[in-house]
């Protein structure tokens, strides 16, 4: 059987600073879904077309294709992943990750200002607005720089639909509030990662291992400045390919009989 080659996609781990320590946004996705049905995750899903263009790279702030490309380790087209991982917060959880014309970060206190970026975050998800449309009518850029890119994770060969995934960490906006989207996503939670890895264990909220290692990683920070600064000072990031055993167990490089699972 032919392997099958995964689709280069992007995730951000959207986190925020509340009483009780470091919160982290959880999306659980629909159960008719071809992907990951049930499991709660983070935002993200595949590039885009789109996401790939010189034209949607000039929309960001603070960081080129070169040096996104550089941190990723391709030879091009890195900036796109930045890009489609700032899309997919917004179609999905409805935080979008951009800046005015003075670097600060989109308000969405104002009613007014809450409906109108609904009806943005609806037609993009319809398909009927681009995000380089929805920028330029509010005059907005891509925050890129406010994304920390920290993990890779690429789906096993064995799965019927395979993702190239690099991981983002963001720290949410203060004025916004995050919103599934009742298509993808039927609902979300803050919550600390700590606690979504007890949840977890007691099979409240499913989650497949990417999600599991990045939350165990997260457990061990109290706050976004302090888990950002654990992130940016770590080694430089590898690719992770689990591989399943036949009873359904996830082995990483490293773990006992991984290579007996080629």
């Amino acid at each position: 059987m032919n392997e099958i080659v995964p689709l280069p996609a992007a995730t951000v781990t959207l986190v925020r600073d509340a009483e009780g320590g470091l919160q982290v946004l959880m999306l659980q996705r629909n159960f008719q879904s071809g992907f990951m049905p049930g499991m709660y995750l983070f935002p993200g899903g595949a590039l885009d077309a789109a996401d790939c263009t010189d034209e949607a790279c000039a929309c960001c702030s603070g960081l080129d294709d070169a040096t996104a490309s550089g941190i990723l380790g391709v030879p091009r087209g890195g900036l796109a992943y930045w890009i489609a991982a700032v899309r997919e917060s917004f179609e999905e959880a409805g935080v979008l990750l951009a800046c005015d014309a003075r670097g600060g970060m989109v308000s969405l206190r104002e009613p007014a200002l809450v409906e109108r970026y609904r009806g943005h975050r609806h037609a993009l998800n319809a398909g009927e607005l681009g995000l380089r449309d929805l920028l330029a009518t509010e005059n907005l850029r891509i925050a890129a720089d406010r994304l920390v890119y920290f993990s890779h994770w690429i789906t096993p060969v064995t799965a019927p639909r395979r993702y190239d995934t690099r991981f983002f960490l963001a720290v949410a906006p203060a004025e916004q509030e995050a919103q599934h989207d009742n298509h993808e996503t039927i609902a979300h939670v803050w919550v600390r990662p700590q606690e979504a890895l007890d949840l977890c264990a007691k099979e409240t909220l499913n989650m497949r291992t990417p999600t599991i290692k990045t939350l165990e990683r997260f457990a061990a920070c109290a706050t976004s400045a302090e888990l950002i600064a654990e992130v940016t000072s770590s080694p430089a990031v590898r690719a992770l390919l689990p591989r399943m055993t036949a009873d359904g167990r996830s082995l990483l490089p490293g773990d006992p009989g991984y290579e007996d699972q080629g």
